[in-house]
């Protein structure tokens, strides 16, 4: 979009934190508020927004900063921009048909990963959800071109190439309803995301986590949000508006999480 770079609003941003010398005031973001319908048209200053929403909605933009509006370019060019190469990854679906066992790959870019939490208890059981194979029969068969006929067949996602920085969103908003899944998911400190990927056998693969997203609310039409985060001295703060308190990495662990951040 001519005149509008989300990198280089993030870039005044960040300066504007790093350079601050009075420790006890809070940052006001106006170079983002100003530029929120550059962001995503819909969104309006003072109205009730998603958080996920937000947040993709900024990094897509962030993206075609880095693009420099080259949107007709390959999958695998796009994905080497400074974005891509901390927050992106690429899932592989693997569909294997159920009767010569011919096996057939697709690829796709992701920037975060939703996890269903209905049936979950924990972030590690959503992911044995999510890399569960699928079975494709009835009015979902597969074309399997070994065959060359309709056909049963098994379909898995695994993450093929992992990202740097690991974003997960747990999917607590009603598709329809708007209503909110409040109940309570562990997510750990640490996550191997190893057995979760397309080559299950190996070293483990590690993540810290350095963030988390709370909406505090009944709904998605209502509530507020704030987060935990772990700041480069290893300390962790509730960050709540203006208030910025530290606290241990129990309550941490506690809270009833929207977006979780990790770090390898």
């Amino acid at each position: 979009q001519q005149g509008f770079c989300m990198m280089c609003i993030m870039e005044a941003h960040v300066n504007k934190v790093l350079l601050l010398t009075d420790s006890a005031s809070a940052i006001q973001p106006w170079t983002v508020v100003r530029v929120l319908t550059r962001i995503g048209e819909h969104f309006r200053h003072g109205t009730q927004e998603d958080a996920h929403e937000f947040l993709r909605y900024t990094v897509d933009a962030m993206q075609r900063a880095c693009l420099s509006g080259s949107s007709n370019l390959d999958i695998s060019s796009q994905a080497t921009t400074i974005v891509h190469q901390i927050f992106g990854g690429f899932l592989r679906s693997r569909v294997t048909c159920l009767s010569c066992k011919a096996v057939s790959d697709s690829y796709e870019a992701f920037l975060d990963v939703p996890l269903d939490i209905k049936a979950a208890p924990s972030v590690t059981a959503a992911l044995e959800d999510f890399v569960k194979p699928e079975q494709l029969d009835g009015d979902n068969c597969f074309k399997c071109s070994k065959c060359d006929k309709m056909v049963a067949a098994s379909k898995r996602f695994t993450i093929h190439r992992v990202p740097r920085v690991l974003t997960v969103c747990l999917k607590r908003f009603e598709d329809f309803t708007g209503g909110k899944i409040s109940k309570v998911v562990d997510y750990p400190e640490y996550l191997d995301l190893q057995p979760y990927t397309s080559q299950a056998a190996g070293e483990p693969l590690l993540y810290a986590l350095y963030a988390v997203l709370v909406h505090s609310g009944d709904s998605c039409r209502a509530g507020h949000y704030f987060c935990y985060t772990k700041a480069s001295n290893g300390l962790w703060y509730k960050m709540d508006d203006t208030s910025v308190d530290g606290c241990g990495i129990d309550t941490v662990l506690r809270q009833q999480a929207y977006l979780l951040f990790y770090v390898r």
